[in-house]
């Protein structure tokens, strides 16, 4: 049962809109019916969704039993790039499921961290422990793990805050005209291809990407992102959005192959989307320092970049 404490900067906030950000996985209306249910306690009493915080309070939270499928530890490799008593940031390769989900009981990022590490936070999905926040399948880079129910709370906190600094590289098809610029379209559940999000869907939430040229090609550009916000498949969306979707994107419009002729007709093919999280900075739960953490261009990716390097200047 996680205990939150609200800091002096929660006064005046109703109690829904703190517990949808202790719990950024939650819908607001399934906060609601927690609190309809009594399973929050506000100082030992049940309380109102709308009732307005003081800043002094001690909340409980008795989370629901999920429908909870065994989760199995797996040796499965990581790349742990720092590890402490609170956390661990993990650079995670391209097609390693974050988590189990429809049809994927296992061989996911959880069922590793289960075998590396001892402990992990059960605050949320219970399916999902240690998950803060996300990445898609086909997506590498970087990925911070709660190691205990604070820590989770503190870090799913600063995300939902939008304190965290995310920077991801892309390549994306066709030369973008301007050096540098940004994309402010709201991003929902496609109203015909539930797999795909969309920014012209029937209900969406506000959703800020900016981006910098790092290098230019005739056909593709190289990109520097920085998301403002974390919705599902943000940047692919975004980008997708004005026509420069990501390298081997194919839900949401790159081609599947791409045909060179120089000399010999050449296909360079890209087994995975070219999109890489290269940049994580966020508060330390505990000590409150600054940290930051970078991740290079993962081997496939900077071959594949080199090889376009090559085509182009033949």
């Amino acid at each position: 049962m996680p205990t939150l404490s609200p800091k002096a900067t929660d006064q005046r906030k109703r109690l829904d809109q703190f517990l949808s950000q202790a719990f950024p996985e939650q819908t607001r209306s399934q906060i609601q019916k927690w609190i309809e249910e009594q399973r929050v306690l506000l100082d030992g009493k049940p309380a109102k969704a709308g009732y307005k915080l003081r800043g002094q309070e001690q909340i409980e939270v008795s989370l629901p039993e999920a429908k909870s499928i065994a989760l199995l530890p797996e040796a499965i490799p990581l790349n742990i790039v720092y590890e402490d008593a609170e956390l661990a940031v993990i650079d995670k390769p391209a097609g390693l499921v974050v988590h189990i989900g429809a049809g994927v009981h296992q061989g996911t990022l959880v069922n590793a961290l289960l075998h590396h590490f001892q402990s992990l936070s059960q605050s949320g999905d219970t399916n999902r422990p240690g998950i803060v926040h996300r990445l898609d399948k086909q997506t590498s880079g970087l990925l911070v793990v709660a190691k205990n129910d604070q820590s989770h709370v503190h870090l799913a906190r600063q995300f939902h805050s939008r304190s965290v600094t995310k920077r991801y590289l892309a390549l994306v098809h066709s030369r973008m005209t301007k050096p540098s610029g940004e994309i402010r379209s709201a991003i929902g559940r496609d109203r015909t291809n539930r797999l795909r999000m969309s920014t012209r869907a029937a209900r969406s939430r506000d959703a800020h990407t900016e981006y910098q040229v790092l290098e230019s090609f005739q056909r593709f550009s190289l990109l520097r992102l920085t998301i403002k916000t974390g919705r599902t498949h943000q940047i692919r969306v975004h980008l997708s959005s004005i026509k420069h979707p990501v390298v081997g994107d194919t839900l949401y419009g790159a081609p599947a192959r791409m045909t060179f002729s120089v000399g010999k007709q050449t296909r360079p093919t890209l087994g995975r989307n070219f999109l890489h999280a290269a940049f994580l900075q966020f508060q330390h739960p505990k000590s409150q320092e600054l940290m930051s953490f970078s991740s290079d261009l993962p081997q496939d990716l900077s071959q594949f970049l080199d090889q376009i390097r090559e085509l182009e200047s033949s």
